[in-house]
């Protein structure tokens, strides 16, 4: 998962060694850039430097025994998350540098689509195949709370942005048609948004306030919590969309979809009268017969956007240009969810060949 020399980071001249050379065949001084602890050999400047703290640049986790559907980092990047159709999620230590495995969250009775940390990182909430969503501790690794009320399948789920609401609520999307609304402090669902067609995407809009649903029917819509009506709908679009992701600045949404593009939306309040929402494609993944609810995410600058590709490449765009940064191969199978660390230059894949790629972008 490395780049070319071009592609590498410039390196920061703060607390680095200037040596002169004074020669009296030359009228100027030379000067010597280096610094003592970099990872880059002098000797040897093929050697790639390092941008993060796993031990090596890239890393390969093993663990699961079926397909790995999701994955998610804890707001502070010190645990990843990981779901499959094993039933279980694996929790993993990304502040060790190893990557060591070091609980297992056990409980559904079929296949986990799609976790995520609360955003005090204290909670793992997982949606799964068994109509179930499961509350977690994520330091013992207990299930604290089980959510029933689903009738279908369970796609997706949502939590409140970080900072910007309480961590005891949660959203979840179903083929039943509906998405319901839950509180980790109370038994049983707060609200119920019912749409008319089967969900298999569902995000939180910044304010809390607003939830952006996704389904079979190709759209996108907005709906307010407080009244439990639609607010919006957005088109564009031409396959069912496989994920929602909101960008740090909860300005715009990030979507997946099956026709192979993955696109970005204005979602602020206020739009010019007569702009679109919809505002830039980005076009390189693919999607295959399996019709696999392939993810999407944001880096944490947002800057970059990456999804979920049926072509066992990892892909990675530059959000601003539209243009392809990265294709990193490796995986043997689809990959189904892609998601960059919060702190680090770091990206993990998770994919159907039952492993995760941990590698950092040089």
């Amino acid at each position: 998962m490395e780049e070319p020399s071009s592609k590498r980071p410039r390196t920061s001249l703060n607390n680095e060694n200037v040596s002169f050379i004074n020669d009296e065949n030359y009228h100027h001084q030379a000067v010597t850039l280096y610094k003592e602890n970099d990872h880059t050999n002098v000797s040897n400047p093929t050697t790639p430097i390092r941008t993060s703290s796993l031990t090596s640049p890239t890393m390969k986790l093993s663990g699961h025994k079926g397909s790995i559907y999701t994955l998610a980092y804890d707001p502070l990047g010190q645990v990843l998350c990981s779901g499959s159709f094993d039933s279980t999620c694996l929790l993993w230590n990304a502040a060790s540098g190893t990557c060591d495995n070091f609980n297992v969250l056990s409980g559904h009775k079929n296949a986990i689509l799609d976790c995520k940390f609360t955003n005090n990182g204290e909670k793992v909430i997982t949606a799964s195949a068994d109509y179930n969503l499961g509350v977690y501790d994520v330091h013992t690794g207990d299930r604290l709370k089980r959510f029933m009320g689903h009738t279908g399948i369970v796609n997706a789920v949502a939590v409140l942005p970080k900072d910007n609401g309480s961590p005891c609520l949660a959203v979840s999307a179903s083929d039943d048609r509906t998405c319901r609304l839950w509180d980790t402090r109370v038994r049983g669902e707060v609200g119920c948004l019912e749409d008319r067609y089967q969900v298999t995407a569902v995000e939180y809009g910044n304010d809390g306030l607003t939830v952006f649903t996704g389904g079979i029917d190709n759209c996108i819509t907005a709906w307010d919590v407080r009244q439990m009506k639609r607010t919006m709908t957005m088109k564009g679009h031409a396959d069912t969309i496989t994920c929602l992701s909101l960008n740090p600045k909860g300005t715009h949404i990030l979507s997946n979809s099956m026709d192979g593009t993955l696109k970005t939306w204005d979602v602020r309040p206020f739009v010019d009268t007569g702009k679109k929402r919809h505002d830039k494609t980005f076009v390189g993944g693919t999607h295959n017969a399996e019709k696999g609810l392939l993810n999407c995410s944001w880096s944490a600058d947002g800057t970059m956007v990456t999804g979920g590709s049926a072509d066992r490449i990892v892909h990675i765009w530059d959000e601003l240009s539209s243009e392809e940064l990265y294709s990193l191969p490796g995986h043997a199978g689809c990959v189904n969810a892609v998601v960059f660390h919060p702190k680090e230059n770091v990206v993990a894949s998770a994919s159907s060949d039952k492993t995760i790629f941990v590698g950092e972008l040089s």
